[in-house]
């Protein structure tokens, strides 16, 4: 049994794992700047937001209150900071993280967008609102409706979809004025949407290496204006076999290691492009639970996935 400190414990990705690793027999600490109930880990501890000046700190002192052998951040927001300091954590604790530089370009989506195009990896057309010049402009260059989102994660908050609809594209011009170029403008993939939720132990591929496709659809709505929910159906091994290869390629372009997940759409001719890359554990882990197994297998069994991670 090993205790394993994980972070985010408040939202899906984090809460998910928290599950996952308790039914497995580990011990688990949770931590979050938002108070949760104990009920998905053993104990919970508060901590600052991930951009407090002393946030690593808390972790540290975390990780030696409680004997963690095992730390895995799961929020978008921290993951630089912690990839930087992760062998400057107590000796002996493993943290579940890739290299900084791989994660500092996967944390910021134009710069994953810039990496994986200049690979040949295919992603959807792209930009930066100011050198994309008004929002038709916008759309006429990349042909045809936008998505617009932060460039640095926020667990999916702020992104939008702007078109030209029954007022003539009014809306999506007030939205446009208001954007800088911390956003990342994509053309709209309308297609079939998938998470490819993996881990890479090495650059090499290598025997743990896991990556599984789920494709992501919309369900009825469980009420009159409610969101649709999400129904995760899992791909056979053989099936949409250019989703795989193009999650496996935008991975090695990237250089990532660890647990990650990869967004990705078809786009109108049918073809998938990646929409983004998440250097963590996902919302959807637990949909292949060999993931937690090989990781823990790696870093509890001592084959660590580089120097600590």
């Amino acid at each position: 049994m090993a205790r394993v400190l994980v972070t985010g414990i408040a939202g899906p990705a984090g809460s998910s794992l928290a599950r996952q690793l308790k039914s497995k027999g580990h011990w688990v600490l949770g931590a979050d700047e938002i108070p949760v109930r104990r009920g998905s880990a053993d104990a919970m501890a508060i901590v600052s937001p991930a951009t407090a000046p002393g946030y690593l700190w808390e972790l540290r002192g975390l990780v030696a209150t409680y004997g963690i052998e095992v730390l895995i951040p799961t929020m978008g927001g921290e993951l630089v900071v912690v990839s930087e300091a992760r062998d400057d954590f107590a000796p002996g604790v493993r943290v579940v993280v890739a290299e900084p530089a791989p994660v500092k370009t996967a944390n910021d989506k134009y710069f994953t967008m810039a990496c994986l195009a200049g690979a040949g990896v295919r992603v959807p057309g792209f930009g930066l609102p100011s050198v994309l010049g008004s929002v038709q402009d916008a759309m006429d260059l990349l042909g045809g409706p936008l998505v617009v989102k932060p460039r640095v994660s926020h667990g999916g908050r702020g992104v939008r979809l702007l078109e030209r609809t029954f007022d003539g594209g009014a809306r999506a011009a007030r939205i446009w004025a208001t954007l800088d170029d911390s956003w990342v403008v994509q053309r709209y993939a309308p297609g079939t949407e998938y998470a490819s939720v993996g881990l890479r132990c090495r650059q090499l591929t290598g025997p743990d290496d896991v990556l599984v496709v789920l494709e992501k659809t919309a369900s009825e709505k469980a009420r009159a204006g409610a969101s649709p929910a999400l129904r995760i159906r899992k791909v056979r091994p053989f099936a949409d076999p250019d989703v795989a290869e193009l999650a496996a390629s935008a991975v090695a372009a990237l250089g990532l290691t660890g647990p990650l997940t990869v967004d990705i759409r078809r786009l109108q001719d049918g073809t998938p492009a990646v929409l983004e890359v998440e250097a963590r554990f996902g919302t959807y882990s637990a949909h292949a639970p060999q993931l937690l197994d090989n990781v823990l297998d790696c870093y509890v069994g001592s084959r660590l996935l580089g120097k600590s991670a």
